[in-house]
């Protein structure tokens, strides 16, 4: 198992039950598709983190499945503001000390507003990124989106 990430060891500290998992990852291909693929999961359960800047109320993280496209009219009504776009993925590291393919929700530099996809709680668990590529940690829905302080929201297409 490769090293335990800063993410694993915070939703570990919280005292979250937590199940890590590893994968051989594509440098060509960090779809979360083939990460879903790679753990045996369906696309629905695995979500990806995505960051998202608004017009007024700036930096915003979103989860959702895996399989799914972000509503970006949802994204900005769930967090208050009329517009949002994705951040271009060479801010990625600097706004959350994460790069494409390993970001996670939870232990980013600094604590923005989160929202997941409220199809989350159609599982006991769902997948998501333990802060490095090739690597996910699966854990309750509620459980995590208590830890991160997320809004349950609709937020795909």
């Amino acid at each position: 198992m490769a090293t335990k990430t800063n993410a694993v060891r915070l939703v570990q500290q919280a005292g979250l039950p937590c199940r890590e998992t590893s994968y051989e990852f594509d440098e060509s291909d960090l779809s979360g598709v083939h990460a879903a693929e790679s753990i045996g999961m369906p696309p629905e359960q695995v979500f990806k983190t995505l960051v998202a800047r608004g017009e007024k109320t700036g930096i915003n993280v979103f989860c959702i499945p895996v399989c799914c496209e972000l509503n970006l009219k949802k994204a900005a009504k769930a967090a208050g503001d009329k517009n949002m776009e994705l951040v271009a993925v060479k801010e990625l590291l600097g706004l959350t000390g994460y790069i494409r393919g390993g970001c996670s929700p939870v232990g980013m530099k600094k604590k923005y507003p989160t929202f997941f996809d409220e199809s989350c709680i159609l599982w006991d668990e769902i997948a998501v990124s333990a802060g490095a590529r090739g690597q996910q940690m699966i854990l309750p829905p509620e459980a995590l989106a208590e830890l991160v302080s997320a809004k349950l929201v609709d937020l795909t297409e």
